[in-house]
């Protein structure tokens, strides 16, 4: 199995099987964002609101991509 480190090259080696998912928990308020191709999956979790930009800039370069 490839190891990857970054969620490009995950999305750049099958772009037609990666799946993105965003959930937020308002119970601890908390934004997970999940990527991955049913072999692979990266997280990224957040709780702060000043990570919010990342967040952001991850969907903008994902769009441009797609």
């Amino acid at each position: 199995m490839p190891q990857y480190q970054t969620w490009e090259k995950l999305y750049l080696a099958n772009p037609m099987k990666v799946r993105v998912i965003l959930k937020y928990r308002h119970l601890d308020g908390s934004l997970c964002i999940k990527v991955t191709d049913d072999l692979v999956c990266l997280m990224y979790r957040i709780d702060q609101a000043q990570d919010v930009k990342k967040i952001e800039k991850f969907h903008g370069q994902l769009m441009r991509l797609r």
